[in-house]
């Protein structure tokens, strides 16, 4: 579901996500604010016009990422080594899904350099920095840069957002979807909602002959397995309902579903 990846840390230090036209950091020990809103907005430039080059979407700024990455490129400067995550702090997954941010896939990019060019630089001769900054699957971006011994701190947090919605959103999203692959969609879900919520196997009634628990963050296609029970033509009509997801990892968001698919008309269902 959610993918972390890291990249390494080099000679160069990526910092923490400053809003391009707002004040994250205003410490004077940091270095000035001008400064610091001038460097992470180099850097997110740079970033959106690399992308570009390759074909790439450009990366909506993210103030959640940012915020997140705040504390982090603090403890950055105050170390003596460069580390993603320092003996005590949380890691980027629980940083950013506090700071507000939803998501289900986050990368992280850390750095040290003289100039918002060079540690750019840097990070695209790194191949894991590189594959950081370059991921298609990424739309969001959050950059802090803080300044320490006359060098430039810098983390860049990227992730894939994920739309915040409530159970009769998500329950509709899957609807939407459904009605659009000629599927008439039940009004009352407390059957789906059972089963969804449900851990035990699932046994034909209310004559549902098949159903599928979904959990993901993609709420913009069916899954798979669904789409080609779908297509066999065996079905006539679906409910849907949502429920708590189970066992997410870290701070990822995510979204859980069970429908059912019924051969029958809705008439004949109790």
């Amino acid at each position: 579901m959610g993918i972390l990846r890291q990249g390494k840390p080099f000679s160069l230090a990526l910092a923490l996500a400053l809003l391009p036209n707002a004040l994250v950091a205003s410490d004077s020990t940091y270095g000035k604010p001008q400064q610091l809103q001038s460097a992470a907005g180099q850097l997110f430039a740079m970033a959106n016009r690399t992308r570009a080059q390759y074909g790439l979407g450009s990366l909506k700024w993210d103030s959640s990422l940012a915020s997140g990455a705040l504390q982090h490129c603090i403890r950055m400067t105050q170390g003596s080594s460069l580390s993603h995550q320092y003996r005590g702090e949380q890691d980027v997954t629980a940083r950013a899904s506090q700071a507000g941010a939803h998501f289900s896939l986050i990368e992280e990019n850390i750095a040290i350099g003289p100039y918002a060019a060079s540690i750019h630089q840097g990070w695209m001769n790194s191949p894991g920095h590189r594959a950081n900054l370059l991921n298609p699957a990424i739309d969001r971006v959050g950059i802090v840069v803080l300044v320490r011994g006359g060098s430039l701190y810098a983390v860049a947090d990227y992730s894939r957002a994920v739309p915040v919605l409530n159970p009769a959103q998500v329950e509709a999203s899957f609807k939407t979807l459904l009605r659009a692959r000629g599927l008439s969609v039940l009004r009352d879900p407390s059957a789906a909602r059972a089963w969804c919520a449900a851990s035990g196997r699932f046994r034909p009634t209310d004559g549902a002959s098949f159903l599928m628990r979904w959990q993901g963050a993609d709420l913009t296609a069916l899954p798979s397995e669904l789409v080609r029970r779908v297509a066999s033509g065996e079905y006539r009509q679906a409910a849907v309902g949502s429920c708590p997801v189970q066992s997410v990892h870290g701070g990822f968001t995510a979204y859980r579903v069970a429908v059912l698919l019924y051969g029958m008309d809705a008439a004949a269902l109790p």
